[in-house]
């Protein structure tokens, strides 16, 4: 999946300076992020790609100093800003999970380390093996806007707080915006807790009650209060963030998580987002 001369125009200027140093001069960067893209896409390892990316090691290398330095999540960040530049300031945006498959390999990575995500590299253990969850945020038009890295069997509702906490999109003037004007989710995201954290940023909830909560304030009577409102006409919105995810899983080194570090696997994700 090479770059087209106009996806290279709008990141050339993101990157760093190629000027040469001690250690000498960066391979082109437009090459790399070609081989980079290329192994994610379709699940390779570094030494078995194509002999026109040349050395696989530098390829790894250039990903994980700019995994680890963030420079693919201020790609990703500035890319997001200069796409949402012209929207209206009410923005929407739909939040959701999907559970990744984990390779073996991507066990037995090291506790200790550079930016760890967390102690467990947000890999778990089930019944169904090594998996990963994503959490993410999209807008209006498919496009991401934030994500977030937990172990498999984690609730969705626990990490809703760390999704909104990444979105950040910054304008030609002022405050970068973090807070959006609707957000959309489904019933893993229906809890007390989450329509009060978005009441107090001002923001608007389109989440619908799950059936055991109508029972209990059916039961509690007139000390049960009143139901959320659900516009259901704005809630077929949702379908933003699960046709994201459809996008997402075409990349193969997504699909699968073959990366033994949560670092490397969301640089991963960002680098994804950054052609989507």
């Amino acid at each position: 999946m090479p770059l087209t001369d106009a996806q290279w125009a709008r990141i050339e200027p993101l990157l760093p300076d190629r000027t040469p140093t001690r250690d000498g001069r960066w391979r082109d960067h437009r090459e790399v992020i070609d081989a980079i893209a290329y192994r994610i896409q379709t699940g390779t390892q570094c030494v078995h790609l194509p002999e026109k990316y040349g050395n696989g090691r530098g390829v790894y290398t250039r990903l994980r100093m700019w995994a680890v330095d963030g420079t693919w999540e201020r790609l990703f960040t500035t890319l997001v800003a200069q796409t949402e530049a012209d929207e209206d300031v009410s923005w929407a945006a739909s939040v959701d999970s999907t559970i990744m498959r984990a390779h073996q390999h991507a066990a037995g990575a090291r506790k200790k380390g550079p930016r760890p995500a967390s102690r467990d590299h947000a890999i778990g253990r089930s019944r169904g093996g090594l998996t990963t969850k994503i959490h993410l945020a999209a807008d209006g038009r498919c496009r991401p806007l934030a994500f977030h890295l937990t172990a498999g069997q984690a609730a969705d509702a626990p990490a809703f707080t760390d999704v909104m906490a990444r979105l950040c999109v910054p304008r030609r003037r002022g405050r970068p915006r973090t807070r959006p004007g609707l957000v959309l989710a489904d019933k893993a995201y229906s809890s007390r807790a989450i329509r009060d954290h978005l009441r107090r940023r001002g923001t608007r909830a389109v989440i619908p009650e799950r059936a055991d909560q109508k029972a209990n304030r059916r039961q509690r009577g007139q000390t049960g209060g009143r139901p959320p409102a659900l516009d259901r006409e704005t809630y077929k919105q949702r379908n933003t963030v699960e046709r994201r995810i459809n996008r997402l899983k075409q990349w193969r080194g997504i699909a699968t998580r073959y990366e033994k570090t949560a670092t490397i696997y969301l640089a991963g994700l960002h680098i994804a987002g950054l052609y989507l």
